[in-house]
């Protein structure tokens, strides 16, 4: 048995068993899913604590509407809709809220720190908008096609390709890296 069909027979028995409210499913859902609903929420929300109260939250809207899944191969798809949903809302929420301390106060990592690339990423996330982040994310490092992508933020295909392409610019210019050319082209963000 190949890594797809088995993959293909483990969303069918989570499905089956989200929809017939076994128990047992959440606990292998957050085993199958947790923490790459995580990762996402993650890069949305910009912080740990929250994401992983949305990978609960997550759970527990799969639990509650697992009869609305039509398609048992759409279940990874349908789970990482819902967490980037509760991402994007958590992230409105939280603008009300001041950070206790700025970041500009926080001293600079060293040039010859390991974290110092990790630091100016997570600095170059932070200024992208949320949903733009939320896009990335979901296309490039969850691997959701854009039209998988345009479903989940409840966007057109058009919108999240411009998200995707301005955001991916925005971090080059941001992290002073050049668009890498493939065959005298630029790379296409437009994986479909």
């Amino acid at each position: 048995m190949n890594a797809s069909h088995g993959r293909t027979t483990l969303h069918a028995r989570l499905a089956a068993d989200l929809r017939a409210r076994r128990p047992e499913a959440i606990e292998e859902l957050l085993e199958a899913f947790g923490r790459e609903i995580q990762g996402v929420a993650y890069l949305i929300v910009r912080n740990h604590a929250d994401a992983e109260e949305i990978v609960m939250d997550t759970l527990v809207t799969a639990w509650g509407k697992g009869q609305t899944l039509r398609d048992d191969t759409a279940l990874r798809s349908w789970l990482l809709t819902i967490a980037s949903r509760h991402a994007l809302s958590r992230r409105r929420r939280s603008r009300q809220w001041q950070p206790l301390i700025d970041a500009e106060q926080l001293p600079a990592p060293s040039a010859h720190s390991p974290s110092a690339d990790r630091v100016a990423v997570a600095q170059a996330l932070d200024a992208l908008p949320a949903q733009v982040r939320a896009a990335i994310a979901l296309h490039h490092v969850a691997g959701l096609t854009v039209a998988e992508t345009a479903a989940a933020l409840d966007k057109s295909q058009n919108t999240i390709k411009s998200q995707v392409r301005d955001g991916l610019a925005r971090l080059r210019a941001t992290l002073d890296v050049p668009a890498r050319p493939v065959g005298g082209h630029k790379v296409d963000v437009e994986r479909t």
